[in-house]
């Protein structure tokens, strides 16, 4: 006899794992998220010398803290 899964299992299955990883994707973002706002505050407080010094343009700063932060 073959057991084979029905659709409505793998979907409930699917669900739960989900649901259940879902506030570490959570967590997750808050932190990303974090991370960004301050290595852009970070980023906004160097001046022209040590941006020249990581090879950073002007330019580049500006595109980098134009971004929200979730990009």
């Amino acid at each position: 006899m073959e057991r084979t899964i029905s659709s409505d299992m793998f979907l409930e299955n699917t669900a739960a794992k989900t649901q259940a990883s879902m506030p570490l994707r959570v967590i997750a973002n808050l932190m990303l998220w974090q991370r960004r706002i301050s290595s852009r505050h970070q980023l906004a407080r160097l001046d022209s010398r040590l941006l020249a010094d990581a090879g950073i343009s002007e330019a580049q700063r500006y595109e980098e803290l134009s971004k929200p932060f979730w990009r």
